[in-house]
Protein backbone atom coordinates (compact mmCIF):
# COMPACT_ATOMS: atom_id res chain seq x y z
CA UNK A 1 0.00 0.00 0.00
CA UNK A 2 1.68 3.28 -1.31
CA UNK A 3 1.24 6.64 0.34
CA UNK A 4 0.62 8.88 -2.25
CA UNK A 5 1.03 12.34 0.72
CA UNK A 6 4.05 11.77 2.32
CA UNK A 7 5.79 8.55 4.29
CA UNK A 8 4.64 7.67 8.02
CA UNK A 9 6.86 9.01 11.16
CA UNK A 10 7.59 6.43 13.62
CA UNK A 11 8.72 9.15 16.58
CA UNK A 12 9.97 6.47 19.82
CA UNK A 13 12.72 7.36 21.80
CA UNK A 14 13.95 3.46 22.17
CA UNK A 15 15.93 2.46 19.24
CA UNK A 16 14.63 -1.04 19.61
CA UNK A 17 11.10 -0.26 19.87
CA UNK A 18 11.42 2.30 17.09
CA UNK A 19 13.09 -0.28 14.07
CA UNK A 20 10.15 -2.65 15.08
CA UNK A 21 7.75 -0.54 14.52
CA UNK A 22 9.51 0.94 11.45
CA UNK A 23 9.47 -2.59 9.86
CA UNK A 24 6.12 -3.85 10.61
CA UNK A 25 4.77 -0.92 8.42
CA UNK A 26 7.46 -1.35 6.38
CA UNK A 27 6.30 -4.68 5.43
CA UNK A 28 2.79 -3.71 4.57
CA UNK A 29 4.04 -1.83 1.90
CA UNK A 30 4.24 1.69 3.94
CA UNK A 31 7.17 4.34 3.21
CA UNK A 32 8.70 5.50 7.08
CA UNK A 33 10.85 7.65 8.23
CA UNK A 34 12.21 7.75 12.22
CA UNK A 35 12.60 10.32 15.09
CA UNK A 36 13.87 9.84 18.82
CA UNK A 37 11.53 12.46 20.35
CA UNK A 38 9.28 15.28 19.83
CA UNK A 39 12.29 17.41 19.14
CA UNK A 40 13.85 15.82 16.41
CA UNK A 41 10.27 15.20 14.58
CA UNK A 42 9.52 18.22 14.33
CA UNK A 43 12.73 19.51 12.40
CA UNK A 44 12.09 16.62 10.25
CA UNK A 45 8.70 17.51 9.49
CA UNK A 46 9.87 20.71 8.14
CA UNK A 47 11.55 19.02 5.33
CA UNK A 48 9.72 15.59 5.29
CA UNK A 49 6.24 16.47 5.22
CA UNK A 50 4.61 13.34 6.40
CA UNK A 51 1.08 12.22 5.94
CA UNK A 52 0.93 10.31 9.62
CA UNK A 53 2.78 10.32 12.86
CA UNK A 54 2.47 7.45 14.94
CA UNK A 55 4.30 8.59 18.40
CA UNK A 56 5.14 7.77 21.47
CA UNK A 57 4.09 9.89 24.85
CA UNK A 58 6.98 9.58 26.96
CA UNK A 59 10.32 10.77 25.63
CA UNK A 60 13.03 12.91 26.74
CA UNK A 61 13.58 16.36 25.49
CA UNK A 62 10.09 17.09 23.99
CA UNK A 63 7.14 14.27 24.73
CA UNK A 64 4.32 13.44 22.18
CA UNK A 65 2.09 15.59 24.16
CA UNK A 66 4.23 18.81 23.53
CA UNK A 67 4.68 17.23 19.85
CA UNK A 68 1.44 17.29 19.16
CA UNK A 69 0.52 20.72 20.82
CA UNK A 70 3.26 22.59 18.61
CA UNK A 71 2.03 20.83 15.94
CA UNK A 72 -1.54 22.10 16.02
CA UNK A 73 -0.20 25.51 16.69
CA UNK A 74 1.79 25.70 13.22
CA UNK A 75 -1.40 25.82 10.34
CA UNK A 76 1.14 24.12 8.19
CA UNK A 77 1.37 21.01 10.30
CA UNK A 78 -2.46 21.40 12.19
CA UNK A 79 -3.82 18.62 9.73
CA UNK A 80 -1.34 15.72 10.54
CA UNK A 81 -3.13 13.01 11.99
CA UNK A 82 -1.21 11.42 15.02
CA UNK A 83 -1.32 7.60 16.71
CA UNK A 84 -0.33 8.20 20.27
CA UNK A 85 1.18 4.50 21.43
CA UNK A 86 2.21 4.58 25.34
CA UNK A 87 2.81 1.96 27.92
CA UNK A 88 2.73 4.47 30.71
CA UNK A 89 0.24 7.14 29.71
CA UNK A 90 -2.91 4.36 29.09
CA UNK A 91 -6.03 5.73 31.97
CA UNK A 92 -9.16 7.24 30.31
CA UNK A 93 -8.08 10.74 31.46
CA UNK A 94 -4.82 10.41 29.35
CA UNK A 95 -6.93 9.30 26.28
CA UNK A 96 -8.93 12.23 26.89
CA UNK A 97 -6.19 14.71 27.04
CA UNK A 98 -4.58 13.35 23.80
CA UNK A 99 -7.82 13.25 21.78
CA UNK A 100 -7.84 17.05 22.87
CA UNK A 101 -4.61 17.64 21.53
CA UNK A 102 -5.67 16.10 18.10
CA UNK A 103 -4.67 12.55 17.97
CA UNK A 104 -6.83 10.03 16.04
CA UNK A 105 -5.87 7.22 18.02
CA UNK A 106 -4.73 5.92 21.29
CA UNK A 107 -3.37 2.69 21.81
CA UNK A 108 -1.82 0.99 24.35
CA UNK A 109 2.10 -1.15 24.24
CA UNK A 110 2.40 -3.47 23.41
CA UNK A 111 0.49 -2.72 20.11
CA UNK A 112 -0.14 -5.96 17.96
CA UNK A 113 1.14 -5.61 14.39
CA UNK A 114 -1.99 -6.34 12.71
CA UNK A 115 -3.87 -2.97 15.31
CA UNK A 116 -1.49 -0.91 14.21
CA UNK A 117 -1.94 -1.33 10.69
CA UNK A 118 -5.52 -1.25 10.79
CA UNK A 119 -4.68 2.00 12.69
CA UNK A 120 -2.65 3.40 10.19
CA UNK A 121 -5.07 2.43 7.32
CA UNK A 122 -7.99 4.03 8.94
CA UNK A 123 -6.16 7.17 9.68
CA UNK A 124 -5.04 7.33 6.43
CA UNK A 125 -8.57 6.90 4.72
CA UNK A 126 -9.62 10.63 4.58
CA UNK A 127 -8.92 14.28 5.51
CA UNK A 128 -8.62 14.68 9.12
CA UNK A 129 -11.26 17.19 10.51
CA UNK A 130 -9.38 20.80 11.36
CA UNK A 131 -8.51 20.92 15.35
CA UNK A 132 -8.13 23.72 17.26
CA UNK A 133 -5.18 23.78 19.42
CA UNK A 134 -5.48 24.12 23.22
CA UNK A 135 -4.65 27.61 24.67
CA UNK A 136 -1.55 27.41 26.32
CA UNK A 137 -3.15 27.76 29.72
CA UNK A 138 -5.46 24.86 29.15
CA UNK A 139 -2.85 23.08 27.90
CA UNK A 140 -0.18 23.68 30.46
CA UNK A 141 -3.35 22.90 33.18
CA UNK A 142 -4.06 19.73 31.64
CA UNK A 143 -0.21 18.60 31.01
CA UNK A 144 0.79 18.61 34.29
CA UNK A 145 -1.85 17.22 35.99
CA UNK A 146 -1.27 14.12 33.87
CA UNK A 147 2.54 14.43 35.06
CA UNK A 148 1.18 14.94 38.08
CA UNK A 149 -1.00 11.48 37.78
CA UNK A 150 1.91 9.35 36.22
CA UNK A 151 4.47 10.53 39.38
CA UNK A 152 1.69 9.55 42.04
CA UNK A 153 1.12 6.04 40.19
CA UNK A 154 4.73 5.38 39.64
CA UNK A 155 5.98 6.21 43.65
CA UNK A 156 3.01 3.30 44.60
CA UNK A 157 4.10 1.24 41.85
CA UNK A 158 7.91 1.43 43.08
CA UNK A 159 6.73 1.29 46.89
CA UNK A 160 4.33 -2.02 46.21
CA UNK A 161 7.24 -4.06 44.14
CA UNK A 162 9.66 -2.73 46.86
CA UNK A 163 7.74 -4.73 49.84
CA UNK A 164 6.43 -7.42 47.62
CA UNK A 165 10.77 -7.93 47.05
CA UNK A 166 11.52 -7.55 50.51
CA UNK A 167 9.02 -10.53 51.31
CA UNK A 168 10.51 -12.99 48.93
CA UNK A 169 13.74 -15.04 49.44
CA UNK A 170 17.06 -13.51 48.14
CA UNK A 171 17.46 -15.80 45.26
CA UNK A 172 13.44 -14.70 43.93
CA UNK A 173 13.94 -11.01 44.08
CA UNK A 174 15.79 -10.80 40.26
CA UNK A 175 12.49 -10.46 39.16
CA UNK A 176 11.47 -7.53 41.16
CA UNK A 177 14.12 -5.56 41.30
CA UNK A 178 14.27 -5.56 37.39
CA UNK A 179 10.70 -4.05 37.88
CA UNK A 180 11.84 -1.51 40.48
CA UNK A 181 14.52 -0.68 38.00
CA UNK A 182 12.29 -0.06 35.41
CA UNK A 183 9.70 2.11 37.15
CA UNK A 184 12.04 4.29 38.61
CA UNK A 185 13.37 5.09 34.98
CA UNK A 186 10.07 5.78 34.25
CA UNK A 187 8.92 7.89 37.48
CA UNK A 188 12.43 9.73 36.76
CA UNK A 189 11.75 10.40 33.14
CA UNK A 190 8.43 11.97 34.17
CA UNK A 191 9.80 13.61 36.86
CA UNK A 192 12.60 15.43 34.63
CA UNK A 193 9.40 16.35 32.41
CA UNK A 194 7.47 18.20 35.50
CA UNK A 195 10.45 20.24 35.84
CA UNK A 196 11.13 21.02 32.08
CA UNK A 197 7.16 22.18 31.95
CA UNK A 198 7.60 24.30 35.18
CA UNK A 199 10.75 25.98 33.76
CA UNK A 200 8.38 26.41 31.13
CA UNK A 201 6.07 28.61 32.74
CA UNK A 202 8.18 30.77 34.44
CA UNK A 203 9.50 31.45 31.36
CA UNK A 204 6.38 32.71 29.81
CA UNK A 205 5.38 34.51 32.85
Amino acid sequence: MAIQSGPILIVEDIAQVRELLEMQLQLKGYDVIGASDGQEALALIETEKPALIVSDILMPRMDGFAMAHALRKDPQTARIPIIFLSATYVSAEDERFAMNLGALRFLPKPVDADQLARAVAESLGGEPPPVPALNERDFYAGYRQRLESKLRQKAQQIGRNQQQMQSLPPEQRETYRRLVAEAQSQYDAIQAELTDLTAMLQDAL
